[in-house]
């Protein structure tokens, strides 16, 4: 018998809570170990509400289908179940923590995932190891949590989370949002160091643009209009849509 696929979404629909407005309309993605999927769409199609259920935000309600996760039926589970599981967000705008120091803060993520309680040395020496590999000035784990980081520095944090965290799937909400071209490449240098100890790791990559697909060349590009996948294909499904823009697949 066959191994279910790593992280499937099955005909989903979603809607803002309380009976809110529908936005997604039929979600089907299948996304295998280690493969990169990229997600694009204009503003306003869903990518991010896609994010956020995936995650399971309390702020949208799933009212069809199902998202499976190593065959388990995951569509209710809270986020937190979900995170222990294996399943990362990196948040297109991450949440300043005043207070709360960078390494105190992966010490209790980290732990929450494995389920034990890590020492401060164990999490200290994997945390500088990771800084290095990520090019990362080491006092940066004594700041507070994305407390005036720049935009870049906020994103290389959630590569640095993602990292140390080893989810199973990724989900990297327009990781490039507000990147110069210099920041966005070291952001997707440090994306694919990750992926070298972690050749399982399913990403899916949610984007507006090209230029973050020709840094992590994607396997599968797919194409979001009004809350539905409207076209499926290869990197070169990416490179269509730069020249002719999404107005070619609107209905």
């Amino acid at each position: 018998m066959a191994e279910p696929a790593l992280f499937q979404i099955e005909n989903l629909h979603a809607r803002t809570s309380q009976g809110g407005v529908p936005i997604l309309n039929g979600i089907d993605l299948t996304i295998g170990a280690g493969e990169v999927h990229a997600v694009m769409g204009p503003t306003g199609s869903g990518k991010s509400t896609l994010a956020q259920v995936l995650l399971g935000s309390p702020e949208y309600e799933v009212t069809g289908g199902r998202i499976l996760f190593r065959g388990d039926d995951i569509t209710d589970w809270d986020v937190e179940v979900r995170a222990k599981a294996g399943v990362f967000l990196a948040f297109q705008y991450p949440q300043e923590i005043p207070g709360v120091r960078v390494h105190n803060f992966l010490r209790q993520a980290m732990s929450a995932r494995k389920g034990i309680d890590l020492s401060v040395l164990e999490v200290r020496l994997a945390l500088m190891d990771w800084m290095k590999r990520l090019e990362m000035d080491p006092a940066f784990a004594e700041r507070y949590l994305n407390e005036g980081f720049s935009g870049g520095e906020k994103k290389r944090n959630e590569v640095l989370q993602m990292a140390l965290l080893q989810p199973e799937i990724a989900v990297l909400d327009e990781t490039d949002s507000g990147l110069d071209v210099d920041a966005l490449r070291i952001v997707a240098r440090g994306v694919q160091e990750v992926r070298k100890d972690r050749s399982d790791l399913g990403i899916i990559v949610i984007t507006h643009y090209q230029r973050l697909l020709d840094e992590l060349t994607p396997d599968h590009v797919h194409i979001l209009v009004d809350g539905r996948i409207v076209a499926s294909g290869g990197p070169e499904l990416a490179k269509q849509l730069e020249v002719q823009g999404y107005e070619a697949w609107r209905p």
